[in-house]
């Protein structure tokens, strides 16, 4: 059985559940601030799940590619909707800053 580690916990699931159900199942959210209560319920069109995941998954579904090009996402920040991520090994997953999770501290540490 896959794990999953985020925010300080160690989750196991089962092979081929859907991140964003594993994280929510589990007390802890794909989302930050109001956009646990104003996102789309798992479409892939809010962008509001979007994680950083380490690890092997696979290809970004269509409806990422979609969503992650628009603003204020961009497709190069390798970011990944949990609601569109299936769990089929053990992933690593950080959440970054900002409504939609697009904010990386890493770049405003640069001074980027």
């Amino acid at each position: 059985m896959p794990l999953v580690f985020f925010k300080g916990k160690e989750i196991e699931c089962t092979n081929g559940a859907l991140l964003k159900d594993v994280l929510e199942d589990n007390d802890v959210s794909p989302h930050n601030g109001a956009s646990r209560f104003l996102n789309c319920r798992g479409l892939g069109t809010c962008g509001t799940c979007t994680v950083k995941i380490t690890g092997k998954v696979h290809p970004h579904t269509r409806v990422e590619k979609i969503r992650l090009n628009i603003p204020p996402h961009h497709f190069d920040d390798g970011l990944r909707l949990a609601c569109q991520v299936v769990v089929e090994a053990d992933l690593h997953i950080l959440k970054w800053e900002g409504f939609w999770g697009q904010e990386n501290p890493d770049n405003r540490i640069n001074g980027l």
